[in-house]
């Protein structure tokens, strides 16, 4: 299970309109809806949004990895999103996120899960990808970028 599986233009949105956290999760569950990845969006909005209050999954760099584990999905699925402004998601460092990669996984599955978000981790420690990622107009490349 690794990114260049999860990830397909169809679950990228290079422009989400949120300016809150919780309206980037909701645009990021309708993207997963729409994909026909998730069941039912309420209750995966109620596990990440329950997963947030834990501590939140803002990173550092720009970078908010929002997830959670919920019925509503049968496998690890994954979209990502690039923001047109910076929100504030709590981050570690404090600064305003504009890169969501969100991830559900089933509640009896933790593997993939991990795998995943050690994955994800390890792309943005560089810089260089980060500002391609957020140039970029073009789906496809945004994946070339974060798989390569």
């Amino acid at each position: 299970m690794n990114l260049k599986t999860v990830l397909t233009p169809d679950i990228v949105d290079l422009h989400l309109k949120g300016t809150t956290k919780e309206e980037i999760i909701d645009e990021l569950l309708d993207i997963l809806v729409r994909a026909g990845k998730v069941k039912d969006k309420e209750a995966a909005r109620a596990c990440v949004l329950d997963r947030e209050r834990k501590m939140s999954t803002g990173m550092k760099h720009g970078i908010a990895i929002p997830h959670g584990k919920t019925d509503s999905v049968d496998d690890l699925v994954a979209c990502m999103g690039i923001s047109d402004n910076p929100v504030d998601f709590d981050s570690l460092d404090q600064e305003p996120c504009r890169i969501f990669i969100m991830t559900l996984s089933p509640v009896d599955k933790t593997g993939p899960h991990l795998q995943f978000l050690a994955e994800v981790s390890l792309l943005f420690k560089s810089a260089e990808k980060r500002q391609e990622i957020l140039k970029s107009n073009d789906k496809a490349e945004v994946i070339r970028i974060l798989t390569e």
